[in-house]
Parts: C-alpha cells; structure tokens; sequence
C-alpha cells in the first residue's frame, strides 16, 4: 500500500509540476502583483484553508510560524503539492472555459531541539497571467469609450525560512523571515480616436517580509492561535517599450527604456484561530484574519485596493477503531471559506467563496501521508465589467515523515 500510493502521488505531481509553465489564470490577476495564491499545505485545502491554531506535529502548517514549536523529536517532514483547477468565466455576454494545472510548494522541516523547529519552504505567492480582449472602458470627464487588450504572464515567488519555539508544553511563538522575488510581463494595446498605443512592460520585484505568530494550548483538547505579517515595501523596477500606430503609420515613443515603477506594498494582516478536538476523532477549526490593504494607499488604473477580511471553518473526522485496520486510520475533511477581496472594482467588491472535502490516506504507521482534496468556489460576480469565475479545484499534497537518529532495536 505504501509504494504504491507514494508511486502514483509522485506521478501525478510531477504531472501537475510539468505543467505549472503553462498556467491559465485569472483576468483579476491584471491588478497588483496578480492573485494570490492558497495555502495548500499538507490537509490544509481541506479544511477551507483555515489552520492558524493547529501544531506542525503530523504535518508542515505553513500559516503559523509557531506550530513548528510543536514538533515531534527525530521526526523529519516533507511537503510537495500540486493542484488542477476547471475554470468558467461568466461575463454579460461571454462564457469561457479555462484549465488551470500549478505547482503548490515544496517544504521541510525537523526540529532544531527539543523545545523548537525550523521550516524551509518555496511556493508561489502571486500569478499574473491573464489574457483579455477588447475591454470597453469610458474615458474620464467624457461621453466617449475607449478600448483595451491586455496580455500578461509572470507572478512572484515565496521562500520562506520559518523558526518556532515551545515555553514549557503549552506556550509556543514563532517567526517567518520572507524572501519575495519574481517579475511579470505586461503587454497592452490601447485604441483611442483610430490610435492605437502598446506598451510592453517588463517589471522585477525584489523584497522581504515578516512573519510572527504564537500558539497557546489551553488544554489538550483545544489550541488558539495569532498571527501578524508586517507590512513592506517590494521593490521594483521596469523596462517599457511604447509605440503608437496612426493613419498606418508607426512611431516609437520609448524603446527598452529603464524607469522608475511604484513600488508594490504588502499591508500589516492579522489573524486569530482556534482548534477544538471532540471524543478525540472531530476536529474543528475556525479562522479570522484582516488585512488592511487600504492603508498601504495603492491604486490601480481600474480599481482600488480595500480593506480584506477572510474566514475559514474547517472539521476533520477519524474513526481510529482499530489502528492495525488501514481504513480505521484514514482521515476525512470538510471545510467552507470566504474573503470579501482586497479590490473593488467600479465600486464592487471582487469577492469569493468556497467549499471543500478531503481525504487523508496514511502511508503505513507513521505521519507519511497523502492528502486529496476537491474544492468548488465562485470568485467575482456578472455586474457591469465585472468577470464571474466558478471554479472546481483538485489538490493533491504529499506529505512524508522520516524517523532520524533513532537506533533499531531489532535487527
């Protein structure tokens, strides 16, 4: 059972991994630094991405530093994941149907001591590709419209170095040092009045970014948990080309120019979660967090970034009847999620909604496992120039645990 399930986990995310070039993303992605990627962390996607209050004993939670201060001794963990999204776009007068194939991330960690743990882990953290044609926008102080098409690829990448520490068995604090990197490609053509202007624009992002977070068990059963990300500023640069095409003839305004580009800022985010465990096999987690996206005072051409506030409920279910049976020690999960967006677009919110179930299949007796989950959500609505996106998602994370420096007993 074991060579098998880790056989055909490995294919498949090798499968997803060749094609994660090939993303075909959301058009909300032309805002910012692109959407946003999940957390999909061991059984994480399940559960509707809420976590914040749950230890990294069985499995790496990424979404609080602290969890690794919760670590089993001698235990190592490793976490790949890859995930495929079915994606329908809705707008007043078009329908369109996109698939989606992504890396997720790839992680370690293993405890430094008794009493800590450490954690080293790349993932995306935005994408930036989207395709759009021919979009009707009205110009400012004027009866008149024009036009714009807009191609764009790219993202920026998350690597993550993570440490947490234990006072005692029941306090436990963490911190996340960030390394954000990545560049997105942007190419537009704007006609106005028979003109049409392109820009091509290259933009790098450079920065860094923290994270701290503390876990409190107040009793063995039930865990809560804080986070906070300090707000920065990612660094950026460009290099832009534009021309312009009138009466067929063409005329270049800038060629491979370097010049200076707002920088990109990340708000201060807080979160707050709890973990309650009931007769020792249901699980329940709940997760608020807010991020003050208004007070890092961006814009866009096409909308404004606002304040956010997501939530996650999550459950977890295991019959542990007999340990020796296989299907007594597989896991099952539910969960529901909703975040109201950071941007508002023509004074509509771009919010989002979800619902999950999983599965967790235990790899022989130890915490090796694999974890499957499906996900259908609606992103954005039909308003105005306003896309819907209904979307059904499939992760697949592996998670291996390794048993160090432990002598064997029998030959």
């Amino acid at each position: 059972m074991k060579n098998r399930i880790v056989l055909w986990s490995c294919f498949l995310l090798m499968s997803l991994t060749s094609f994660s070039q090939s993303i075909s993303s959301s058009p909300y992605s032309l805002y910012g630094v692109g959407s946003l990627y999940d957390s999909d962390f061991g059984y994480l996607p399940s559960i509707g991405g809420s976590g914040i209050a749950l230890p990294s004993e069985t499995f790496i939670n990424n979404l609080n530093p602290a969890s690794l201060g919760f670590m089993y001794q001698n235990h190592f963990l490793f976490d790949i994941g890859g995930k495929a999204i079915a994606t329908t776009y809705q707008s007043s007068n078009r329908t369109e149907k996109r698939n989606n194939f992504q890396f997720s991330h790839l992680a370690f960690a293993f405890p430094v001591s008794k009493n800590s743990g450490f954690s080293l882990a790349l993932r995306p953290y935005s994408s930036s590709v989207f395709k759009i044609s021919n979009l009707k926008l009205p110009i400012a102080d004027s009866q008149e419209y024009y036009y714009v098409t807009a191609q764009g690829s790219g993202g920026l990448n998350n690597l993550d170095f993570s440490y947490g520490y234990r006072f005692g068995k029941k306090i436990t604090v963490g911190a996340t040092g960030t390394v954000l990197f990545g560049n997105t490609v942007d190419d537009r053509a704007f006609l106005i009045s028979n003109t049409i202007t392109t820009i091509h624009k290259k933009t790098d992002y450079r920065g860094v970014r923290a994270t701290l977070g503390a876990q409190y068990k107040i009793d063995s059963t039930f865990t809560i948990g804080t986070t906070v990300k300090v707000p920065t500023r990612i660094n950026a640069s460009k290099v832009q080309t534009v021309t312009s095409i009138a009466d067929e003839v063409e005329t270049s305004i800038e060629t491979e120019k370097a010049t200076d580009v707002d920088d990109y800022y990340m708000p201060l985010e807080i979160g707050f979660g709890a973990s309650k465990r009931f007769k020792n096999n249901l699980n329940v987690t709940l997760d608020y967090e807010r991020s003050l996206w208004k007070d890092t005072n961006q814009s866009e051409l096409y909308g404004k970034f606002v304040n956010q506030d997501r939530f996650a409920l999550g459950f977890t279910y295991s019959t542990k009847k007999n340990v020796r049976r296989y299907w007594d020690r597989v896991g099952y999960a539910a969960g529901i999620n909703f975040d109201n967006g950071y941007l508002e677009v023509d004074k509509q919110r771009v919010n989002s909604a979800s619902i999950s179930i999983g599965l967790n299949l235990p790899i022989e007796n130890t915490f090796s496992s694999l974890n499957i989950s499906y996900s259908y959500g609606q992103k954005g609505r039909i308003a105005n120039d306003l896309i819907k996106e209904n979307y059904h998602k499939i992760s697949l994370n592996l998670s291996l645990d390794g048993i160090w420096f432990v002598k064997r007993k029998f030959e």
